[in-house]
């Protein structure tokens, strides 16, 4: 049975527990508002350890004035109800002074992956993500974490830190699950209109069509502006960013690169709407 907790010390007594019982121990960190996507990754937990550590907390820090933090989608019975169907044990689910008591005073700053990219657009959501994981790890200290592919350039932040760190901590990356016509899942979906739902799935196209372009001789940047123009043609109102990078290292790539066969990625972000929609893909295997 799923187990809540809302204190640290209680989170801390429980994982304890299950280790003197010789258990191995999965993280998957959420914000709540679950979807197949997330409940995936508590699948890929389950398959890794014997008990699941699912955290949903709405984290304040990763979102600056003005972005939809009192509007982000909340349903912790919900949630809590598709966890139990799917076999995560604890729910950690800590209210916002729990995280950051009267006081708090610190927080973590990630350089290299962080650099670029999602900071361009968001200088604020890198240092918010990488203290609350920080928080979260060291709070459960699990065997393995997993967080979603979806959110690529955040996966790279995480295993950077930890690598920096020192957390031991196993780091696992979800692969993206989509709707059936290619839409990656996102608790954001829920903000499109009829109209904009139906122009979303040209965000992973656009991507598709950058990737098969470089891969074809195009340069990086005729590619990425020629995925750019086809989200505007699309619908939508403004394009962060369309960029093809390192998977690893997320710097940019040259045509010798490409050549050369180095795994590459392709990430994007652009607005549909009042809505922000990421997504990203390798080309190798997409095109």
């Amino acid at each position: 049975m799923l187990q809540i907790v809302r204190t640290v010390s209680d989170l801390r007594a429980l994982i304890a527990e299950r280790r003197e019982a010789g258990k191995r121990i999965a993280m998957v960190p959420t914000m709540g508002a679950l979807h197949e996507g997330h409940l995936t990754l508590v699948d890929a937990g389950l398959a890794a350890a014997d008990e699941v550590v699912v955290s949903l907390f709405v984290n304040p820090t990763q979102f600056a004035p003005g972005e939809d933090l009192d509007r982000y989608p909340r349903d912790e019975e919900g949630d809590r109800a598709k966890l139990e169907t799917r076999g995560a044990t604890i729910l950690w689910a800590p209210v916002p002074t729990e995280m950051y008591p009267d006081g708090f005073a610190t927080s973590v700053s990630v350089g290299g992956p962080s650099e670029g990219l999602e900071t361009e657009h968001r200088p604020h959501f890198f240092g918010g993500v990488a203290t609350v994981v920080t928080k979260l790890l060291l709070q459960a200290l699990p065997d393995v974490a997993i967080f979603g592919e979806k959110d690529y350039q955040q996966l790279q932040v995480i295993r950077r830190l930890v690598i920096d760190l020192n957390i031991p901590v196993e780091i696992m990356g979800g692969p993206t699950i989509r709707e059936a016509d290619g839409l990656a899942m996102s608790s954001r979906n829920a903000y499109l209109s009829a109209d904009e739902r139906a122009a979303a799935p040209a965000l992973r196209e656009a991507l598709k069509r950058a990737g098969r372009a470089v891969l074809e001789g195009s340069s990086p940047p005729q590619a990425e502006a020629a995925g750019a123009e086809h989200l505007v043609a699309s619908g939508f109102r403004k394009v962060d960013y369309i960029a093809i990078r390192h998977a690893d290292s997320l710097v940019a790539v040259t045509a010798d690169d490409i050549a050369s066969g180095v795994p590459l990625r392709v990430l994007g972000a652009a607005h549909l709407g009042k809505t922000r929609l990421i997504d990203n893909l390798d080309p190798r295997s997409e095109t």
